[in-house]
């Protein structure tokens, strides 16, 4: 019998061995159906969040091809008004209007569906007013532009143009607040058809204006007002047709209410998205500064130009992750809004890997795309590998910043944004660049730094954060922000 017992001890534990193994490879598979599961709740949204900022961005883009072929003048004061006084007001704009992001998101995941509108009418409010305190940097835009660089000639042209974009400005103070009610309910086909149709006719309408009737900045600025405009009726039409399933209720008095904790959330907002709005713009500008600035500036604007496009994926896993995280801490469902992380971080960094592969692997030919000048293609290449680290980071980063968002970290991710960009990032670029005369590649290098040390920032604090005192939190943002609504379902 002694004999017997090592065989049934080895027996046990192979048994026990065998058990535990399929317990992983039952685990496993758990998860990659999981992570599957909720792989096609972010793609529903990301898919037409993404294709939607294709086409707004592609407004501008192609508006600036066909001034481009009236006259080297026309084109400059468009580009200059176009990324420096409406790219400010863009900015301001859409980070306003993401504090509705973290609000209807979680009351729509709480249920408190005719909440919604509410929050819509608040936001109304409160970047109408922000567009009317904005209006004297266009009709001033002439004597700022002076004043960051611009020569006189341009800085006058871009000055009258951006007098005509007026009606840009306050098209913006109620499209983001509609896009925001629109994306928290996943309505996000209706946004991409809407933009998707208003491109076709905004391309048809920009080349007869321009070109065939020879209207030039004043036939773009037409084109562009109307087109914006356009979103906003139809979005709103929507809204007042279909009541969004409850979620508008009609104009009420209570939109008044809680303004300035409304007004709070809404500045911390702006200012966390508008200092990484910013940042790389500011990239351009600093570099125009250099001795012999035409070649880095005209490689660095196509590297931006290239950037510009790869962001359009990430503000669209931005828009979804925001979403989920607050929808799910909304219902109190913090362990799937923690899971809904780990996925988006794992999907866009994967995205990212391929883009920096492309960048890499292409640097020798998509210079020419941009440029006929061997030396500025060439300065491009030098840039290439700046290029692919700085899409790699950003596959990542704004979807962090969209977690931050649907949890509502926006005055915390605002100090950390200061902290990284503006006291690290940007002086350490600027002491690469002018005192080692690394000239471009050494202040993009000292900027993709600032960009680096915020992401691990992020990381961590996503990482360590108590998830359920958040969602907890979240139910009593809802309560707060709720007022008699709230108390009436």
């Amino acid at each position: 019998m002694p004999m017997d017992t090592p065989l049934l001890d080895n027996g046990s534990e192979n048994i026990n061995n065998s058990g535990n193994a399929e317990e992983e490879e039952e685990k496993a598979v758990k998860f990659v159906e999981r992570f599957w599961f909720e792989s096609k709740k972010l793609w529903k949204i990301a898919g037409p969040a993404i294709l939607t900022c294709l086409c707004q961005y592609s407004l501008g883009a192609l508006t600036q091809t066909f001034v481009g072929q009236v006259g080297e003048l026309d084109l400059a004061a468009f580009s200059v008004e176009n990324s420096a006084v409406a790219g400010f007001a863009f900015g301001v704009m859409l980070g306003m209007g993401s504090a509705l992001e973290t609000l209807c998101g979680q009351a729509y995941g709480a249920g408190q569906i005719r909440m919604l509108g509410v929050y819509m009418q608040r936001s109304f409010i409160i970047l109408l007013t922000t567009a009317l305190i904005m209006v004297p940097i266009y009709v001033w835009s002439p004597p700022i532009l002076q004043l960051i660089g611009q020569t006189d000639e341009i800085a006058h042209a871009a000055g009258k143009f951006a007098l005509w974009m007026i009606p840009q400005l306050f098209a913006y103070a109620l499209n983001f607040p509609m896009q925001k009610f629109l994306q928290a309910q996943r309505k996000v086909l209706v946004m991409l058809c809407v933009s998707a149709a208003i491109l076709v006719l905004h391309t048809i309408f920009s080349w007869l204006l321009i070109l065939k009737f020879g209207l030039g900045l004043s036939g773009a600025a037409i084109s562009i007002n109307t087109s914006w405009w356009l979103i906003v009726i139809l979005q709103f039409s929507y809204i007042l047709i279909t009541k969004s399933d409850g979620a508008w209720t009609g104009f009420t008095w209570l939109a008044f209410a809680d303004l300035f904790a409304f007004v709070k959330l809404s500045l911390a907002s702006a200012v966390m998205l508008c200092l990484e709005f910013w940042y790389l713009m500011i990239l351009v500008v600093i570099a125009g500064r250099l001795k012999n600035p035409l070649v880095p500036v005209d490689a660095l604007s196509i590297c931006m130009n290239i950037n510009g496009w790869d962001a359009m994926i990430a503000i669209g896993f931005n828009a979804a992750i925001s979403v989920r995280v607050s929808n799910e801490l909304g219902a109190g469902d913090y362990r799937a809004a923690r899971f809904a992380v780990l996925v988006v971080s794992i999907t866009s960094v994967s995205i990212g890997v391929v883009a920096l592969i492309l960048v890499l692997s292409t640097k020798d030919y998509f210079p020419y795309l941009f440029t006929s000048s061997s030396a500025v293609a060439k300065e491009t290449t030098k840039l290439a590998a700046l290029l692919s680290i700085t899409v790699l980071l950003n596959s990542l980063q704004p979807v962090l910043s969209g977690v931050a968002v649907g949890a509502g970290w926006q005055s915390l991710v605002a100090y950390i944004n200061v902290g990284c960009y503006y006291v690290i990032g940007l002086p350490l670029g600027i002491i690469l660049g002018f005192t080692f005369g690394f000239r471009a590649e050494g202040i993009w290098s000292g900027m993709i730094g600032g960009i680096g040390l915020q992401t691990i920032i992020l990381v961590i604090i996503t990482s360590i954060r108590n998830w359920k005192r958040e969602a907890e939190q979240a139910e009593g943002r809802v309560r707060k922000w709720g007022g008699s609504i709230a108390q009436n379902q």
